[in-house]
């Protein structure tokens, strides 16, 4: 028996053994391959290349790598807008590279990310260099960037999926009375509807005038871009609109000018491959956006330094034990910090704070406003805006020197709420009963089991209040306008940046591009090198932060599947979200 326990033992023994050599070995081969993933090396392009640029994926500012993910299944890429811009315009000044060739695919962005790739394709096709485009179906977004092509073509079976822009309101009143729920809404602002779910039915009419407001803003800069890059007449895009000939036939795009041909996929690059001079019998030479973004260019370094910051997600308490954000960006306090190094940086003359954010926590957003006024006392910052910098967005905005959008941004949301709901309907639907004792008056404040006290229900209007106004102050102080002034155009209202530019709530419409510009000139400089605060950390750093939280989400979002994990990470946003609440009421999705 000894000699059979002996046997059991060293078996067993010589298993986990060899599983632990196993996990290492799989350990390293993971690392090596991720490694290689994020290694950076210079391309050089050979002669008659074409810069395929794929359309799909979610469109952010920065991207959030995360090389597990192909490993899990994922394949909804991130691509990051500044690598997009600089590979134009490597593919821009590269004899090598003769034009480039747009797939269209599913692409998730704002309305002012992309309109920043378009800028930067129409001054490439002004030097002369040809754009094509091809797409089994195009999305309004895809087609919008699409639409600055030579030739655009489409599937024989495929469409242009131009119908126009809607937004759709979800509201859980009649859910909440029929659970027993009772909501109490906090809030300054006749247009802060983020709450409107919870107390009404339907849009309010303040709701229902400003989302036709900025909806009808955006639409009408897109259209008439559309119209004017593919000469065609508003009153024929109308017809196309509103006839619903997008669910036709593919041809109806053809016959309304909006595309070139019917063309599969090989047609149109064998037409990508005769324009840039190609062997008609070979593959398509490409080179796809990371390869033409690392071409090498001689750029001077010069001591003189301008910094981009970029701010991108919703601002909030940022749990680093919590797996739920590893793949999306979040503005948390970790910002101050950052902006209190780029002040003590004597080698950055200016620096450029890049916001895509639509609000959050009120006093975080009070911590990062005091940093950027402590920077702006040392050296200038320009804010650029990007698909949003809205409520929180705009409050840790309003205080730079100068402030940059694009025509389609959202922003202002100036205004701020607080939702409390009690359960004891619904409580009692259930036979369950609850008991107090407490030392003060206001020591169960929080309890959720019993109607609140009209006293209690003060004392909370009275602190959103004094946050508003304090908002409000931040605000006027910063634009140089009186609090009147701001609180006209503030309310909770959303303006595009365009509305915002004719209201004194941005300086001046434009991209990163201008926003550096202004920095520069602010900074009386006129030789600087821009670069990039806290940028990637090495490898083995991010791998020890972030891959394994990477790895957790990933698992399970192959459980949930995308839409049920983003539900899931709404409600748990909800859940963890504290104090008083500074964000806008809507959630930009792809065109």
């Amino acid at each position: 028996m000894k000699q059979f326990f002996k046997t059991v033992f060293a078996s067993t023994l010589g298993v986990l053994i060899a599983l632990g050599i196993v996990m290492v070995a799989s350990f390293f081969f993971v690392i090596g391959i991720v490694a290689s993933a994020e290694g950076t090396t210079e391309y050089k392009p050979t002669e008659n290349t074409v810069f395929k640029l794929s359309l799909k994926g979610t469109l952010v500012d920065q991207a959030v790598q995360n090389p597990f993910a192909e490993l899990m299944g994922e394949t909804n890429e991130q691509l990051a807008l500044s690598d997009v811009v600089k590979a134009i315009r490597r593919a821009k000044t590269n004899d090598y590279i003769k034009g480039i060739y747009l797939e269209a695919g599913l692409l998730s962005s704002g309305f002012a990310n992309i309109e920043a790739i378009r800028r930067e394709l129409v001054d490439f096709k002004n030097s002369g260099k040809f754009i094509v485009s091809y797409g089994d179906y195009y999305t309004q977004g895809a087609y919008y960037l699409c639409s600055v092509a030579d030739s655009i073509f489409v599937n024989p079976q495929g469409s242009v999926a131009l119908v126009g822009l809607a937004s759709q309101g979800v509201f859980f009143t009649g859910l909440t009375e029929k659970l027993g729920v009772e909501t109490y809404i906090f809030k300054v602002g006749t247009y802060k509807s983020a709450v409107e779910p919870f107390f009404l039915k339907k849009f309010s009419e303040a709701n229902r005038e400003q989302l036709t407001s900025f909806l009808g803003s955006i639409w009408g800069n897109l259209t008439t871009e559309i119209e004017k890059s593919r000469s065609i007449s508003s009153e024929a895009l109308e017809r196309y609109l509103n006839e619903g000939l997008s669910m036709g036939e593919a041809s109806n795009a053809v016959d309304y000018k909006l595309v070139d041909g019917l063309r599969y996929r090989y047609e149109a690059e064998n037409c990508v491959k005769a324009m840039a001079g190609q062997d008609m019998k070979g593959k398509l030479k490409t080179a796809n956006v990371d390869k033409v973004a690392s071409i090498p260019v001689k750029e001077k370094d010069f001591s003189n330094k301008i910094a981009v910051l970029y701010a991108e997600g919703e601002i909030r308490e940022e749990d680093p034990s919590s797996s739920m954000y590893a793949n999306e960006s979040v503005i948390s306090e970790e910002m101050v910090k950052k902006l209190r190094k780029l002040q003590d940086d004597e080698d950055v003359k200016a620096v450029v704070f890049r916001v895509n954010s639509p609000g959050g926590s009120a006093y975080i957003s009070e911590q990062i406003w005091k940093a950027v006024v402590d920077l702006k006392a040392k050296k200038p910052i320009v804010v650029s805006m990007g698909n949003y910098a809205a409520s929180g967005g705009y409050y840790i905005s309003c205080a730079a020197n100068k402030i940059i959008a694009e025509r389609t941004t959202l922003t202002g949301s100036i205004g701020v709420f607080g939702v409390i709901q009690n359960f004891t309907g619904t409580l009692e639907k259930v036979g369950i009963t609850t008991d107090m004792v407490k030392t003060n008056t206001y020591a169960d404040m929080g309890d959720l089991t019993r109607p609140m006290r009209e006293d209690e229900k003060t004392l909370i209007q009275r602190s959103v209040e004094r946050t508003y106004d304090l908002f409000l102050t931040r605000c006027a102080d910063g634009r140089g306008m009186t609090k009147s002034e701001i609180d006209s155009i503030g309310q909770g209202r959303v303006w595009t940046g365009e509305q915002a530019l004719e209201r004194g709530l941005v300086d001046q419409l434009g991209g990163m591009e201008v926003a550096i510009q202004e920095a520069a000139a602010l900074a009386d400089l006129s030789d600087y090198s821009v670069t990039i605060a806290d940028g990637p950390k090495d490898f083995f750093t991010k791998l020890l932060e972030k891959q394994m939280e990477e790895m957790k989400v990933s698992m399970v979002k192959s459980v949930l599947g995308k839409e049920q994990y983003e539900l899931y990470t709404t409600i748990k946003r909800a859940e963890t979200e504290s104090g008083i609440i500074a964000r806008m009421p809507f959630n930009v999705k792809g065109l």
